[in-house]
């Protein structure tokens, strides 16, 4: 079974939203600058180098919303798997349609996003090896 890892969701107001999260539930973020469409990282729980660090805990991020590409302007959720190549077969087989190639996330791992068969955008990452023996 491939679990939910991380959350992602668009904002309008960068500082609004970093402003918002902070204050209503205590989490911290950084935004990882131009070079990564200004995404900004939400630490949710208490994490090291790999992630939260009580199992069961996600991270997630924000990402501007960018009305060219419609199927982005709302959360979506982020699944683990062990192979995108082979998930990204998986998902065509049952029904979902692949939102391009897979892009690599600088020790994070391999990224893609799809739709689900009842519209909902959702994203699998193969996490680099270093994360997956967490």
């Amino acid at each position: 079974m491939d679990p939910v890892v991380h959350f992602e969701m668009p904002y309008d107001d960068r500082q609004r939203m970093m402003s918002f999260y902070n204050k209503a539930f205590g989490w911290q973020t950084q935004v990882l600058g131009e070079e990564y469409g200004n995404y900004v990282m939400a630490m949710t729980a208490e994490s090291d180098e790999c992630g939260p660090k009580k199992p069961g805990m996600i991270n997630g991020g924000f990402y501007g919303r960018c009305e060219e590409m419609p199927e982005a302007k709302h959360p979506t959720i982020v699944i683990a798997v062990q192979n995108i190549g082979d998930a990204m077969q998986k998902i065509r087989d049952a029904g979902g349609k692949v939102l391009g190639d897979p892009m690599p996330i600088p020790n994070v791992g391999s990224y893609v996003s799809f739709i689900d068969t009842e519209g909902n955008r959702v994203s699998v990452l193969e996490p680099v090896p270093e994360m997956k023996n967490k």
